[in-house]
């Protein structure tokens, strides 16, 4: 197959990017490089952009999409982006129109004005399990026929990371579109490798002895937690011998008090580390971490695990592997010349 080109919209840290690119190993397994190259990658978050480019040898630009022509956008392929969704409304028009609460709502239009104009092969984007149920369930069907609109017959699932090798049960509403309907009958989300063997959080912690103290929560902390007992969420201390519970972009934040996924180790209560978090979302040992502890917990805890993105890459290259004519990608590699 000739490589694919793909466009990276709301890239983060680098998760989705890497799990396209591959070539990265994880726990002892090897996740191989597939045929693609990310052309052009944009984010809003200088700090996930610093961590990016640290790590690719093409850049991710800091800019607001919307500020960005499409004619401006390399050609490709394929188009990529996990787009903001908790501003979602539903427009009291007939038929109902899919509207937005603030700005960030309006980052989806901005994926199918992409669409539209550069009409890849194929598009990929994620979003939290909650955008299901959005507006009491009217803004996903509407968010299906904004793809549709644009040009893409689509197909979406429900995907728990943790049925795919990563020590994270971390359920994410993946979309995958094309252009051609032959392609979409041939595609299929990937199958579960790890459902009945799920890889245990003890596998990626650090031993305790190289765990820094400004880690560890106070006596304080703990004593205050201890006399109301009874009322606080007690950190949701995690079983290590089961995967991870979800991690969130605010882990700097984490208290005793709070529905994020805290350690209880020999007695002591702590966070998880910068390299744990990553580790836990199944980035490799050489991804490098840049910016202080806060950044790092927003940029990892917002990225798609790059393993289970690597399996749906894999499936989206075998349905169009198997359907989309070598001299037609050809083709469209030859208008590289023009477009770029």
């Amino acid at each position: 197959m000739e490589r694919l080109r793909t466009a990276s919209l709301f890239s983060g840290c680098g998760g989705m990017d890497l799990g396209m690119l591959g070539g990265f190993g994880f726990l002892n397994t090897e996740y191989s490089r597939n045929p693609i190259d990310i052309v052009y990658a944009i984010d809003n978050d200088i700090y996930a952009c610093e961590i990016y480019n640290s790590n690719f040898q093409h850049k991710c630009t800091h800019e607001d999409i919307r500020k960005v022509k499409a004619a401006d956008i390399p050609f490709h392929h394929i188009l990529t982006g996990g787009f903001p969704c908790q501003s979602f409304s539903i427009v009291a028009q007939n038929p109902p129109r899919l509207g937005y609460k603030d700005e960030k709502g309006r980052l989806f239009f901005e994926m199918c004005r992409v669409l539209k104009e550069k009409k890849p092969l194929c598009f990929i984007a994620e979003n939290v399990k909650g955008i299901l149920s959005a507006n009491d369930g009217q803004a996903f069907p509407l968010i299906l026929k904004n793809f549709e609109d644009a040009g893409y017959y689509a197909r979406y699932s429900l995907l728990d990371s943790s049925d795919y090798g990563v020590p994270q049960r971390r359920e994410r509403v993946f979309v995958v579109g094309f252009r051609d309907l032959e392609v979409l009958w041939k595609f299929q989300f990937p199958k579960p490798t790890t459902k009945e063997s799920k890889v245990s959080l003890s596998s990626v912690l650090l031993p305790e002895n190289g765990v820094d103290e400004k880690y560890y929560f106070s006596d304080k902390a703990i004593n205050g937690m201890e006399k109301v007992r009874e009322k606080m969420n007690k950190g949701r201390v995690q079983d290590i011998n089961k995967p991870c519970s979800t991690i969130g972009a605010h882990l700097a934040k984490v208290s005793l008090n709070s529905t994020d996924p805290v350690l209880r180790i020999d007695g002591r209560y702590r966070r998880f580390t910068p390299r744990e978090a990553a580790r836990i979302q199944s980035f490799p040992e050489s991804f490098i971490l840049v910016g202080s502890d806060i950044r790092q917990y927003r940029a990892i805890g917002n990225a798609v695990p790059p393993v289970l993105m690597w399996h749906i890459t894999r499936e989206v290259l075998r349905a169009i592997g198997k359907t989309v004519k070598e001299d037609y990608l050809a083709f469209e590699n030859e208008a590289t010349k023009i477009r770029i």
